[in-house]
């Protein structure tokens, strides 16, 4: 069986006051991983400083529900990557590494958008892998992190953009949808039997697929625009 990676490494240089912030967020998330509730976490709150509770303020019910925010899903509050901090370039600068093989690619992202503020606009990119080459099972993304917020860039975003550019006279003849299987890749939608090849998918028109009500998977369809003569 093949396994399916989603991987990131790279290093960002901020002040040392935000290392610090980050090092606490690190602390807070082992805390509540390891159940700290009550007066406990009230105390353990107070103890990782004014510029935790700033940046992620909670209450006397739920200390933590500032940084929770950071988490696309409360249930894990993990940052799927592992992190150092190390001595940077200059005096008071840190460099903050960050790398993993199942990379927390958002919970990262909302993290460096809280804590690095100085170290912005800043982007890093990642990349779906697989330990065996199979037909479209490698991909990846970028994400661009300004004062204004985070924006999310994927391969898919490239192909899509890369053919909506395609000439007048060759034409487009609608939208396919897709998602990722984990065994075998991208698999597209046909009105009649499912996700399947691209061959059988049903190609739709802007407007259908606009009014589509696209089907639960285990990975969000993202829509796909498909040159003329395809699939």
């Amino acid at each position: 069986m093949a396994n399916n990676y989603l991987q990131a490494a790279f290093a960002v240089t901020v002040t040392a006051s935000e290392a610090r912030l980050i090092a606490a967020v690190q602390r807070a998330i082992e805390a509540i991983d390891s159940g700290v509730e009550g007066d406990e976490a009230t105390a353990f709150v107070a103890d990782l400083g004014p510029e935790f509770a700033t940046a992620f303020p909670g209450g006397d019910a739920e200390p933590f529900a500032g940084v929770m925010t950071i988490f696309p899903d409360a249930d894990f509050p993990c940052l799927d990557a592992d992190v150092t901090i190390e001595d940077g370039p200059e005096a008071d600068t840190k460099i903050v590494s960050f790398t993993g093989d199942q990379f927390g690619v958002e919970q990262v992202a909302n993290l460096l958008f809280a804590c690095a503020k100085s170290a912005l606009p800043f982007g890093f990119q990642y990349a779906y892998t697989c330990d065996r080459l199979r037909h479209d099972e490698f991909g990846g993304g970028a994400v661009v992190i300004t004062q204004a917020g985070i924006r999310y860039h994927s391969t898919s975003d490239i192909l899509r953009a890369g053919l909506d550019d395609t000439p007048a006279e060759e034409g487009r003849s609608g939208f396919v949808l897709a998602t990722r299987d984990p065994e075998h890749g991208l698999s597209f939608w046909n009105n009649e039997t499912g996700f399947g090849r691209l061959a059988e998918a049903t190609v739709f028109s802007e407007p259908e697929a606009a009014a589509f009500d696209k089907p639960i998977a285990d990975d969000e369809p993202e829509w796909l625009a498909c040159p003329a003569g395809s699939p």
